[in-house]
């Protein structure tokens, strides 16, 4: 009688697991990965802090506006900065947008609950009717269409709620390479560990968002809604951002006979940690921006780093989105560990479990993502 073994099916990333459940980091621990990680940080961090008050100038100032010409100046309007504006020699606030209207589309969180309810509507009607006191032409439109006004400020929500999370984000970004430079950083773990430090400390930052018209300020989003930083703005965003993403154009077929996007957003694989960094320079390519804003910020230690390279400043770019992506997976540690349903050294064995459980969860999503190619 022949014994026919059944093999396991093995997650191909189960080595990752185990870092993880002793604590360990996607990204490997080497100075070379420090150096990158906490510069592109730096640079990031420079550029957050500039997307975050514009995304949070256009919020407060720009809402219910509908052809915001200027929504990019923050209300400093001359005709010097508009010549850099049109010759771009400026920060490209439209990538901001970009992952405003990822979050926005993909949903998830209690922001976007909480922008369904019908409190929300109450208080957007509140909004309009004020704003619009003396302009019956508008007031008839809202009338004739009541979800039109209504869903301008859902999207200025939205804007809110990214500028806020933004605004945590790069003020641990740019502390973590001020330790850095002071040589208290000097690991991949203590980057992961600074992190999800910064997450947690302000996991339960109120997210709210109120505007002032004449001299009455009006809640949107009251504090009693409560939303917090963590649950539903920091998750929605990877969710959005690093996983999902939306397809680039020109590199996929909208075509829905051609089959090459997915119609379950669920699966959508286009986000940060699976993007592939070669047509990064491309037009219509949204992180190109982003790559662009950020080697304008660059430390002059990683500068040097690429300069080095094989073809120095020609695919700087390139290289600057591969070293991204290390960041990224640093701080998508740092999600995965803080999220964690029980502490890394629990001793119960059924916690390990539970522990390895979700971890697998996340294996499993990252399979085809850039973790392999990062790890070379």
């Amino acid at each position: 009688m022949v014994t026919i073994k059944k093999k396991l099916k093995k997650n191909p990333l189960s080595e990752y697991i185990e870092r993880l459940q002793t604590g360990g980091t996607l990204l490997p621990d080497t100075p070379e990965n420090v150096l990158e990680v906490v510069g592109i940080l730096k640079s990031y961090g420079v550029v957050l802090d500039a997307y975050s008050k514009n995304l949070i100038y256009i919020a407060d100032n720009q809402f219910l506006v509908f052809f915001p010409f200027f929504k990019y100046f923050n209300g400093e309007v001359s005709f010097s900065k508009l010549l850099r504006h049109w010759w771009h020699d400026r920060i490209n606030f439209e990538y901001a947008e970009y992952c405003m209207k990822a979050m926005l589309w993909h949903g998830g969180g209690g922001l976007d609950t909480y922008l369904d309810t019908k409190e929300f509507q109450e208080r957007a009607q509140a909004v309009i009717k004020a704003k619009f006191k003396t302009n019956p032409l508008v007031l008839g439109l809202n009338e004739l269409f009541p979800d039109f006004l209504t869903e301008q400020l859902r999207v200025s929500a939205y804007y809110s709620g990214l500028g806020q999370f933004w605004r945590v984000m790069a003020d641990i970004f740019l502390t973590l390479s001020d330790r850095y430079d002071e040589g208290e950083i000097k690991s991949i773990p203590q980057v992961v560990d600074y992190i999800k430090a910064g997450l947690v400390a302000d996991a339960v930052k109120p997210i709210t968002y109120a505007v002032k018209i004449r001299d009455k300020v009006y809640d949107i989003i009251p504090k009693n809604a409560g939303l917090t930083f963590l649950a539903d703005t920091a998750v929605p965003y990877v969710e959005a951002v690093f996983f999902r993403g939306t397809p680039f154009h020109g590199t996929v077929s909208y075509n829905a006979q051609a089959y090459q996007i997915s119609p379950d957003q669920s699966r959508f694989q286009y986000g940060a940690l699976y993007a592939d960094p070669l047509p990064i320079g491309g037009a219509g390519i949204p992180p190109t921006l982003l790559m662009q804003d950020m080697r304008h910020y660059l430390p002059e230690y990683l500068h040097e780093v690429y300069r080095r390279s094989l073809r120095g400043e020609d695919d700087l770019r390139v290289q600057i989105c591969i070293t991204f992506q290390k960041s990224m997976f640093c701080v998508t540690t740092a999600a995965i560990l803080g999220l964690m349903p029980y502490p890394v050294d629990t001793q119960d064995s059924s916690e390990q479990e539970a522990n390895r459980v979700y971890l697998e969860k996340w294996m499993d999503r990252l399979q085809t993502s850039r973790l392999l190619d990062v790890n070379q």
